[in-house]
């Protein structure tokens, strides 16, 4: 499989943020608590394994969700669910997401945003005005392989601030990688290890090949076995102070 880089036209920051799906309860999104989701469009990434194309590519089949709609709907369920998560695409592409962050918080919930880490101004911003209380960042790769990984141009210094924004915000956080063989191999997770020692949380996910694939031919592609994952997983330990394994 050839990974292309600068394929793409990146998206650049937009003011209005688009709300393109909702989910009204999840228990695994966001550790410890009942949420709901959002889901925003758009993202400036390509990642071949990415199983949400439609929301990446901001399809027309996707209907728009209002604003309100959602707000009204938290502030019925409120005493039900403990915060939101706010997921895409990629929500820091939308200048506004602090707005929308507000307002939840407003609500009295707790807020969870899912970042690729490319916007490290807004995420503190973000953290500056108290808007959020978990951030989820996916590491696609090893620094010198991250726009391969990523399918397009990518800006690490800004990455590698955002990995430091956040390991000094003081709340809840964790780096993610998706592992697939064809991308990613144990010497890469060995320097993924010495670039964010020292961090609270690190969650190895295991490739699945569900939804619809940015890159199709990664269906059928063998992923890592739940041995190779635990092994991978005690590689990194010393590096960490907690290694999960998503399977």
């Amino acid at each position: 499989m050839k990974i292309g880089v600068g394929l793409f036209v990146r998206p650049g920051l937009r003011q209005k943020m688009i709300i393109k799906g909702f989910q009204e309860t999840t228990m695994i999104d966001y550790p410890g608590h009942i949420a709901a989701i959002v889901f925003v469009p758009r993202c400036n990434f390509r990642c071949p394994f990415c199983y949400n194309k439609s929301l990446v590519n901001n399809s027309d089949e996707l209907k728009e969700i209002n604003e309100e709609e959602i707000l009204n709907f938290l502030k019925k369920r409120k005493k039900l669910i403990d915060g939101i998560v706010i997921t895409g695409g990629e929500p820091t592409l939308y200048a506004d997401l602090t707005d929308f962050a507000s307002k939840v918080k407003e609500i009295g919930l707790l807020v969870k945003i899912d970042t690729n880490g490319t916007n490290p101004d807004l995420i503190k911003k973000l953290l500056e005005k108290k808007l959020v209380d978990y951030i989820a960042m996916d590491i696609k790769n090893c620094p010198e392989k991250y726009e391969k990984t990523a399918g397009m141009g990518v800006d690490v210094e800004k990455i590698k601030k955002t990995v430091q924004i956040i390991m000094d915000s003081g709340i809840d956080y964790e780096f993610r990688t998706t592992c697939l063989p064809l991308i990613i191999g144990k010497e890469d997770f060995v320097k993924i290890g010495e670039w964010l020692k020292g961090a609270k949380k690190y969650c190895i996910q295991q490739f699945k090949p569900l939804g619809e694939l940015i890159d199709a031919s990664l269906m059928n592609e063998t992923s890592y076995s739940h041995d190779a994952l635990i092994e991978l997983k005690t590689l990194l330990e010393p590096y960490f102070k907690k290694v999960e394994v998503r399977v």
